[in-house]
């Protein structure tokens, strides 16, 4: 598991959404349920669907009834995101069980799974920082903008492969340890937001 194979199935979720590039399609999900390959293509499905949701919900002509349900819709996705996070950090909390970390290992603040989540998301701007630079509708001071920016996310996905890469390692020689705390998400728990339990 290294940050090549997590990029390659982000890219393929992307390339599969766009297909028909409709936030209602229904995910297929190619891989074994019971892999970390089924996870990570999931888990990018799910920020996708979300990304253009979020262009949705911007349109000056929305209605404010479709406001409110996509704005819903978007609490709800963002809910399925961190509960496929959390599978993944347990995917790795189960591989790196039989490692014990050295005496000098230093905990990482930031788990692999968000570490992935950041460089899921970060293949959606490339996606479409690429469909930016090849409009042929636009100016050519608009296309080189978004070249300039696409250069700068390329970096950073060097950049953030390396950094997994490395964290999975130190992990593995018991340099670093992962520590994970489940997210306490309190706006959509009924017992927890005050809006929801004092109406009943």
């Amino acid at each position: 598991m290294n940050a090549t194979f997590a990029n390659d199935i982000f890219r393929q979720s992307i390339q599969d959404y766009h297909l028909t590039d409709f936030v209602d399609t229904p995910i297929q999900n190619p891989y074994s349920s019971n892999g970390i390959a089924f996870l990570l293509y999931q888990k990018n499905w799910i920020d996708t669907v979300q990304w253009h949701l979020e262009d949705i919900i911007r349109s000056p002509t929305i209605q404010p009834s479709e406001l409110v349900m996509i704005k819903r819709r978007i609490d709800q996705s963002n809910q399925d995101r961190t509960d496929t996070v959390e599978l993944i950090d347990s995917w790795f909390s189960d591989l790196f069980s039989d490692t014990t970390p050295k005496p000098t290992a230093r905990m990482n603040s930031e788990t692999p799974a968000w570490l992935l989540d950041r460089m899921s998301i970060l293949q959606l701007k490339l996606y479409h920082f690429r469909e930016q630079v090849e409009r042929t509708s636009v100016s050519e001071e608009h296309r080189l903008k978004a070249q300039q920016k696409l250069a700068v996310l390329l970096e950073q996905e060097r950049d953030l492969a390396r950094c997994f890469d490395e964290l999975i390692e130190d992990i593995q020689n018991g340099d670093r340890y992962m520590k994970v705390y489940r997210q306490m998400k309190m706006y959509n728990d009924p017992t927890l937001n005050p809006v929801l339990y004092g109406q009943s």
